[in-house]
């Protein structure tokens, strides 16, 4: 039995793996077969407090997957592809399948991240962090005083494109409909920048680019068929995010977008089962608040365990 399983090896459950095994909690993290997660397709990580240079995402990863080994964290790889309550004297206690193998849990933290939608394109993988990017604050900085294109047409495009605004000459919103999908006062603030251009009625038909660098883009219009190519240094996508909670579904509650349902101190909608950065949050998606939020659920973790009097040690 296990005192603490971390299900992904993210910044977030990174860090939940060493506030728990600084308190001896013997933690088990379930690396998943993307380990790292979004931080290992990241490049610089220019805002990530104590690096004042900025630092590679694969690198930090590393160094906090170190941290967490030195204090006696261990690993396995492979994803859950089950979860389920087991009531044991009158506490649950959790199982999960990893690849056929069961692992008996007193406390969960669930760490799995959400994976940006992307548009499908050959070309939009091939210009990966060369050009094209799924995080604005992350990655826009990049591109001062540079042109660059949006694609989507909901709140967080139009979030995307107003910081954006603050930093490139010129921002394009390609957009598949006649209208936005955000809020109307968000609508109003895109509308009313007047550095932020938006293209309707268009569709992505190809990433453009040579030397390694973006250099455009292809679109389509949807209404008659008639295509344009359009100059920029960098796309943001901006079409939303999956969170990867299939395994949980129907176990813990998920909100209507699939999101972890998580209060304030990281619980979920089961005792001993706690919920840490992108898998719960649809809102900030950085890796200081993923980080935040993995060590809230250690912390969370740790007073259930000591409550329930059942640290194995």
């Amino acid at each position: 039995m296990e005192n603490v399983v971390i299900v992904g090896a993210g910044i977030s459950g990174l860090t939940a793996a060493i506030y728990a095994a600084r308190a001896n909690l013997k933690p088990l993290v379930i690396a998943g077969k993307e380990e790292g997660g979004q931080l290992m397709l990241t490049t610089d990580v220019e805002n990530y407090p104590g690096f004042p240079e900025g630092v590679l995402g694969p690198v930090l990863v590393t160094k906090c997957k170190e941290q967490a080994k030195r204090f006696g964290t261990r690993f396995m790889d492979g994803n859950v592809e089950a979860f389920s309550v087991k009531a044991e004297g009158g506490e649950n206690t959790y199982e999960l399948s990893v690849e056929g193998e069961k692992i008996e849990a007193r406390t969960v933290i669930i760490a799995t991240g959400a994976s940006a939608r992307m548009l499908g394109l050959e070309s939009e993988m091939k210009y990966f962090n060369r050009g094209v990017h799924t995080c604005a604050t992350c990655d826009g900085p990049l591109y001062g005083g540079k042109d660059v294109i949006v694609v989507g047409g909901g709140d967080s495009a139009c979030q995307e494109s107003l910081f954006l605004a603050g930093i490139a000459r010129s921002v394009t919103i390609i957009h598949r409909r006649d209208e936005f999908k955000a809020s109307k006062i968000m609508q109003e603030r895109v509308l009313d920048n007047n550095r932020i251009k938006v293209v309707w009625n268009t569709a992505v038909e190809e990433i453009l680019g040579e030397n390694r660098k973006v250099t455009g883009m292809r679109i389509k219009n949807t209404n008659d068929g008639s295509t344009t190519e359009i100059k920029a240094h960098a796309v943001f996508l901006a079409i939303g995010h999956t969170p990867n909670t299939a395994a949980f579904k129907g176990v813990l509650k998920l909100d209507e977008n699939g999101y972890l349902v998580a209060d304030q101190r990281m619980r979920t909608s089961l005792p001993g089962v706690f919920a840490a950065g992108d898998a719960q949050d649809k809102v900030y998606r950085q890796a200081i608040t993923a980080a935040g939020t993995g060590c809230m659920a250690a912390l969370e973790a740790e007073r259930y365990l000591q409550r329930a009097e059942s640290i194995d040690l």
